[in-house]
């Protein structure tokens, strides 16, 4: 997952081993969509855009869910948009040339694919790339297994993208909520804010992750599918939802849906806390 990973599990007998289940489903999760994988279920899709590809029931979901989050954000939230990372170099320092960013944008748009029976078609110039929900799906799998095996207290970690299993209890047998840190993002190794969770998903997205400033300005790895440029209102939105996967979504979305992000969040009723870049802190409940 390319960050650090951690189950928070309580102490009783086949822990262990449990934890070892939730780390091969991570790790499968992992394999079966990273880009990076030659022979992964992904980098085959990619390989045989422009023509049909039979898909197997999981990655109708996951396509799906991604179809349906593309029409909710008004095409914002486009797993097509991974193509920008051909013209984007974070590590360079530098703007793409103004004419390349631009003929990128036609291979950009979800709504171009068809998916009908498990049949996937999509254009030859379309890729597809998971990374915006990919980790997010898999820490919901890994507790949906602990919860399965009769868990009901803990968190998945994986790279801060999290599920709460379910509450902590303390020394009289009480539930409490855990007491979950949201990052600074001009600071990041220092929390901003704590947030009492019992359960469910939360997630962060934010302008700190991969980025360069230039010329005083702050570019982001957040890129908008319709402009190909970075988001920049929010330095970071984090939300509470029922599932991981949910969360990621919706801070991905408000942080591209920038000023008008507090109006929709408040249409979707989730706890949001979003950071200004001058680090003020608006809370949504």
């Amino acid at each position: 997952m390319a960050s650090p990973c951690c189950f928070h599990l309580p102490q009783q007998p086949g822990v262990q081993a449990l934890a070892l289940r939730m780390e091969e489903e991570v790790r499968r999760i992992e394999q079966k969509y990273s880009r990076y994988q030659e022979d992964s279920v992904l980098s085959i899709v990619n390989r045989s855009a422009g023509s049909e590809t039979l898909i197997d029931a999981e990655t109708v979901y996951l396509i799906t869910y991604a179809q349906a989050c593309f029409e909710q954000s008004d095409g914002l939230f486009d797993i097509s948009s991974g193509v920008l990372r051909h013209v984007w170099d974070f590590k360079k320092h530098t703007l793409p040339d103004p004419l390349k960013l631009k003929a990128m944008l036609p291979r950009i748009g979800l709504n171009r694919l068809s998916l009908s029976n498990n049949i996937l078609t999509m254009p030859d110039s379309m890729e597809l790339d998971f990374g915006g929900i990919g980790k997010e799906y898999a820490a919901d799998a890994a507790a949906r297994i602990a919860q399965d095996a009769g868990i009901r207290c803990g968190i998945v970690d994986l790279g801060g993208d999290l599920n709460i299993i379910g509450p902590r209890l303390n020394e009289h047998g009480e539930e409490i909520p855990w007491q979950l840190g949201v990052r600074n993002p001009r600071d990041p190794e220092q929390a901003i804010a704590t947030l009492p969770v019992y359960r469910g998903g939360m997630a962060t997205s934010g302008d700190y992750e991969r980025y360069f400033i230039l010329n005083e300005q702050r570019y982001c790895h957040l890129l908008n599918p319709k402009t190909g440029y970075p988001a920049e209102h929010w330095a970071s939105v984090t939300i509470l939802a029922p599932s991981c996967l949910l969360a990621g979504t919706l801070s991905t979305i408000a942080m591209l849906r920038e000023a008008s992000a507090i109006e929709w969040l408040e249409e979707q009723a989730v706890h949001a806390l979003l950071v200004q870049p001058n680090l003020n802190i608006v809370s949504l409940s």
